[in-house]
This record gives C-alpha cells, sequence and structure tokens, in this order.
C-alpha cells in the first residue's frame, strides 16, 4: 500500500449514537478518532436527556468510525 498524500483529514456526519455532528479524523498511520466520544465522555447509558436518546458512543466499536478510515487508506 502506498502512503498517502496527507497528513490527517477529517470529515463532519451526523451520528445517532451520539445524537449530533460529530467529527471524524484519521491520520496518516491510521489512528482515528471521533468528536462524538469526547461529547459524550462522563456520559452513562442510563443519562438521558428529555429530548434526546440515550448516549451510547462507544469509538472503539464505532462502524462509521471505521468506514471512513478503511474507504481512506484502502490502495
Amino acid at each position: 500500500m502506498e502512503k498517502p498524500d496527507w497528513e490527517i483529514t477529517a470529515t463532519t456526519v451526523y451520528c445517532d449514537a451520539a445524537g449530533d455532528e460529530v467529527t471524524l479524523i484519521v491520520y496518516v498511520d491510521g489512528a482515528c478518532k471521533c468528536t462524538g466520544s469526547r461529547k459524550n465522555a462522563g456520559s452513562s447509558k442510563k443519562t438521558r436527556s428529555p429530548n434526546k436518546k440515550i448516549r451510547d458512543c462507544v469509538e472503539a466499536e464505532c462502524p462509521t468510525l471505521s468506514k471512513y478510515r478503511d474507504s481512506l487508506l484502502k490502495g
């Protein structure tokens, strides 16, 4: 696989688990993160806002984040 011609890239998407827009960030070495996990840090699955769903963000198992990273790094 060739090394991509970028260092870092990101996209913003709506995330059902976060209940908001989040930014997916991918680094050239394959590391990735999502701002949704930071927004929901400290929230538990039992925490519920009156107008929002229960937050259940699990960044390490996020299929959206994995799919975005894999689409960028496949070569």
